[in-house]
């Protein structure tokens, strides 16, 4: 069966890596995988949005329309992409940066304050792990294991990083049950 999910925010909340991550979650689960990105004008503070697309079998296309899963991290995202999700879909709002829901009852819309844990965790710069893996343990389009992995490996050339990434991973997965 074939997944995809639109990561939609601003030039430097992470986007593009939230979106590399997962598809190399889904790689190493053995799901095919394509990731498109897509940068505004601006790389930082610019509009940024990436899908990937997963499934048992092989991608058509890596273009969809109409995602299954959104996960939006500033109002504009949530805005532009929320009438285009389909109907049972996951939606993760940052809810640090938004201060409005989806407005939609067929949709598991689940809202976690990004920016506030990861100033807790004490590097703000963790947030995109934090609504990666609360994503992730929400809608289980992968194990957080092979998720966990996945980020060692991305942080491998900043091991100094990956203890407070795994902090964000628990975090994350703590608050999608919320």
């Amino acid at each position: 069966m074939q997944r995809d999910i639109k990561f939609a925010g601003f030039g430097g909340q992470g986007i593009m890596m939230m979106g590399k991550i997962l598809a190399h979650a889904a790689m190493e689960e053995g799901l095919e995988v394509a990731w498109v990105p897509s940068y505004g004008p601006e790389m930082r503070g610019g509009t940024a949005y990436c899908t990937v697309v997963m499934g048992d079998r092989p991608i058509g296309s890596p273009i969809i329309k109409n995602p299954m899963h959104l996960v939006a991290m500033n109002g504009p995202s949530l805005e532009k992409f929320i009438p285009s999700v389909r109907k049972g879909g996951v939606v993760f709002v940052n809810s640090s940066l938004i201060n409005f829901g989806a407005d939609r009852d067929d949709v598991d819309e689940f809202r976690v304050p990004v920016v506030k844990l990861a100033q807790e965790l004490g590097n703000v710069r963790t947030g995109n792990i934090v609504a990666l893996s609360a994503f992730v343990a929400r809608s289980k389009l992968v194990p957080i294991e092979t998720l966990k992995e996945c980020i060692r490996e991305a942080f491998s050339r900043k091991p100094k990083l990956i203890p407070v990434n795994m902090q964000a991973v628990d975090l994350g997965v703590q608050t999608a049950d919320s």
